[in-house]
């Protein structure tokens, strides 16, 4: 299987001729070439991205044009929901139920975005009272133009669709580039949207490397928005990129997000949804939290029935029945988690359990649910992002130190707070600096709320009105009733 790149409304093989492998991380076996773009590529879709927004074909299409089409893209979607999953997996090492999941989100998004779209339509303008009679002021909202979208590989297909379905609906012409660790799914969204009959340079897929095909991208002098799902280090040189140009920018950035839990909770539910918080998706989540706040009554008892249910989690392919742990992503992540794990331990963190890959499995990026308590506030595990099935435990003694802790760190994506003293949790959670917080849960994510950050998490807001409104511009329209004489300097 070869990829080919998708721009102007054909599939197109890389001027360069270039591919790389994708790999399955199950296997470390190659299963397809992906097509390798490069600035010139990258060009020739921001061109082409360019063109198909200024001369109207979507823009100023009748939005019930326009949503019609991207229900059929949701339609596409959920018709091939079981291959596409079945595909992600491969590329992704994730449990194929979790894909499956992520599949049928990414085509309620497309349906969402079709029905926010039509609502906004119906509203139209929205009237300002100025205080002056003669003059009529109105706020219209209009498309920001060519959208640069650069997506991660931990939800390939569904983090690509929180961008890619608002920036459309709100009449945007987008590039996507995926990460160049899990393209597969998004090669399979172009052939989707080309069989919706979007207009040519609407949509525009490159597949590449960040510093080959990413950066000239957000380097381009046509484009008119970034939207950025990643890491820190790369979210600072995409905002300097889209800054050269004042473009807007949005960055859903890393986290290390706390979960406070009090001693008052059903020990059942809290071991429930600390395993969910972190080992979903195999850690490979921004939002996943990964810093657990134990309340000390609570904490031996705790720490006891995490490590034996950890140690229950089924781990295999993820295309294996029963699965609840896959492979890490790539060799680089493994290779990148394993770093952490070496140097926690140096720390002296102490390691409940895991902290290295599971017996008998030598081949596949592996890496076993791993537990480190009474972690070192200053140390590197408790503070970055591991993006693996790494959580770290420590306990506390009152509630203002609960908050201390959480609060503590770089990031502010999300956090979480348990207890069946519901005050309790809406004070705490009104305490804790994160864009996403959750009350006696972890991890629940829906397309109709907000998504993003404080701090170094990221700039912006994804899914929800917010992640509709992100890709439209304000635009303030006033006019003077023509039957009234300003008479400033004419007044006679």
């Amino acid at each position: 299987m070869t990829t080919q790149l998708y721009i102007d409304g054909a599939f197109v093989a890389p001027a360069s001729g270039r591919s790389f492998p994708a790999v399955d991380p199950a296997t470390e076996a190659t299963f397809a070439a992906v097509a390798a773009a490069d600035a010139v590529d990258a060009d020739l879709a921001v061109r082409a991205a360019r063109r198909a927004f200024d001369d109207g074909r979507w823009s100023e299409r009748p939005v019930a044009e326009r949503t019609a089409a991207l229900r059929r893209v949701a339609a596409g979607i959920r018709a091939r929901l079981k291959e596409i999953a079945a595909l992600e997996t491969r590329d992704n090492g994730k449990p194929l139920p979790e894909a499956e999941w992520d599949i049928e989100d990414a085509a309620f998004c497309f349906d969402y975005y079709a029905d926010l779209a039509d609502a906004a339509e119906a509203r139209g303008d929205t009237a300002v009272d100025v205080g002056d009679d003669r003059f009529d002021s109105r706020i219209r909202r209009e498309p920001v133009g060519v959208v640069t979208a650069i997506t991660p590989w931990n939800f390939p297909l569904l983090m690509a669709v929180w961008k890619v379905a608002p920036a459309l609906a709100a009449g945007c012409t987008v590039v996507l580039k995926p990460s160049e660790l899990c393209s597969m799914s998004c090669v399979e969204l172009a052939k989707i949207i080309d069989a919706a009959g979007l207009p040519a340079g609407v949509f525009n897929l490159i597949t590449g490397t960040g510093p080959e095909a990413g950066a000239p991208l957000t380097e381009h002098a046509l484009v008119d928005k970034v939207a950025f799902t990643g890491s820190v280090p790369t979210g600072r040189k995409v905002m300097q990129a889209a800054a050269a140009g004042i473009r807007t920018v949005s960055l859903e950035l890393g986290g290390k997000s706390p979960f406070v839990i009090f001693a008052d909770c059903d020990i059942d539910k809290a071991v429930e949804w600390i395993l969910f918080g972190i080992f979903w998706n195999k850690g490979e989540v921004c939002s996943a939290t990964s810093r657990v706040l134990i309340e000390r009554p609570l904490y031996p008892r705790l720490l006891e029935r995490l490590k034996e249910e950890a140690e229950n989690i089924v781990i295999g392919p993820g295309d294996n029945p029963g699965v609840k742990l896959g492979p890490v992503v790539a060799k680089s992540q493994y290779d990148k988690i394993m770093g952490f794990l070496e140097r926690a331990h140096s720390s002296g963190a102490r390691r409940i359990t895991g902290g290295g890959r599971p017996t008998g499995m030598q081949t596949g990026y592996y890496i076993a649910p791993t537990i480190y308590a009474d972690v070192p506030l200053d140390a590197e595990i408790w503070r970055e992002e591991v993006f693996g099935p790494v959580v770290c435990v420590n306990p506390f003694d009152t509630e203002p130190e609960a908050i201390a802790m959480a609060n503590d760190g770089p990031y502010g994506l999300a956090a979480a707070v348990m207890s069946d003293d519901i005050e309790r949790c809406d004070r705490v959670a009104a305490k804790l600096r994160a864009g996403i917080i959750w009350i006696n849960c972890s991890q629940p994510t829906f397309v109709q709320a907000p998504w993003g950050g404080y701090k170094n998490s990221g700039i912006g807001r994804e899914l929800g009105e917010a992640g509709f409104e992100a890709y439209r511009e304000l635009k303030q329209i006033t006019r003077f009733d023509h039957r009234q004489t300003w008479g400033w300097y004419l007044n006679g």
